[in-house]
């Protein structure tokens, strides 16, 4: 069959997306078809697929998966693509909207140029610092810069969940062996979920350099939950203020944790860069 998808982009975060209103996939399928259409040599190449399915709860709901075919429960490059999909496709003439990832809601707000969605904010909604809801395993209510040995080398994590798992690391990112290093952690035994490794260097009060290694996938361009976790863990160690400018490899997403609700608020670019067709069998 012709599998209709289009490749989108947040910061270089790429995934291919699928319009699940149209194009019908067995669930059971998914997770095959994912590492499929990821390859970046035998398929379309991205850092996963993202589902756009009707919602019950919600305008829309974002259906996640990894590169390797695990599901994830959130992604915040992947949510502004969806709400600059939606729009530009006339989906929805909403500019303030809701939509739904791994069942819960995210209210998603845009800024249009020539009927098309150009930036996103997105209300993360309060980070997770309990280390048995992050989940991290650990003797301590929280974990906030605690010393952590793996691979025969020790790091200092701050762990944050923004709807999925992190571990935040103080360490010049660009001094890093990102792939050894992230590797080892993102299935260290503290963490039964798997994690999400950022690195991280402080440039300023207002601005933060970060390299990411992304459960399921390895290295990336840039990560939207990362972007929210690394503040989150920036401000709990006292490292910066609260509205930051983090710098990835393929741009800047800028965050606030407000004092006022303790949410976090990421406001980013989301692009589109082609649409097609593939033919798969199902």
């Amino acid at each position: 069959m012709k599998l209709k998808f289009t490749k989108m982009h947040g910061c270089g975060n790429d995934y291919v997306y699928i319009n699940g209103f149209t194009e019908k996939v067995p669930q059971k399928k998914k997770p095959e078809l994912t590492r499929h259409l990821s390859d970046r040599h035998f398929g379309i190449g991205s850092d996963g697929v993202i589902f756009i399915n009707p919602s019950d709860i919600a305008d829309f709901e974002m259906e996640m998966y990894n590169a390797d075919g695990s599901r994830s429960e959130m992604c915040g490059n992947g949510i502004r693509c969806v709400a600059k999909y939606v729009f530009d496709n006339g989906m929805t003439e909403k500019t303030e909207l809701n939509i739904e990832s791994f069942g819960k809601i995210k209210p998603i707000s845009l800024t249009v140029r020539d009927n098309k969605a150009v930036l996103v904010r997105v209300d993360m909604g309060e980070p997770e610092l309990l280390s048995e809801k992050i989940p991290v395993i650990s003797e301590t209510e929280k974990f906030i810069d605690k010393p952590v040995t793996a691979g025969n080398e020790e790091y200092r994590i701050t762990a944050v969940s923004m709807g999925n798992p992190h571990a935040v690391i103080f360490r010049d990112p660009d001094e890093t062996d990102i792939d050894k290093c992230g590797s080892v952690l993102e299935k260290h035994e503290l963490f039964p979920k798997r994690t999400n490794v950022e690195f991280v260097r402080v440039l300023d009060k207002n601005n933060i350099r970060m390299r990411v290694f992304e459960r399921g996938t390895g290295e990336t361009l840039a990560c939207g939950t990362g972007c929210c976790a690394s503040v989150v863990a920036s401000v709990l160690n006292g490292l910066t203020d609260r509205k930051v400018t983090v710098h990835v490899l393929g741009g800047d997403i800028d965050v606030e944790w407000s004092d006022k609700d303790s949410h976090v608020y990421m406001t980013g670019p989301a692009e589109t860069v082609f649409t097609g067709e593939i033919g798969i069998e199902i």
